[in-house]
């Protein structure tokens, strides 16, 4: 592994990790959606593999922001 490739390598981790920010950001929107559309949690829970404490963590963020 020369300097370069390492360069390169690291360059691709900063750029997945920024498109895994955006992504999860757009997984939020979609769960506080699913939430006033009435999708039951355990429904949200199950298609996003997050538990009921970090859904509703989310949900509560999203309702935490939009009062401000």
């Amino acid at each position: 592994m020369d300097k370069r490739s390492l360069a390169q390598m690291a360059q691709r981790f900063r750029e997945a990790e920024q498109r895994a920010e955006i992504l999860r950001q757009e997984l939020a929107a979609a769960i506080r959606q699913a939430d006033i559309d009435g999708v039951a949690q355990k429904d949200i829970c199950e298609a996003t593999g997050y538990t009921r404490q970090q859904v509703r963590r989310i949900v509560l963020a999203g309702e935490a922001s939009e009062s401000d």
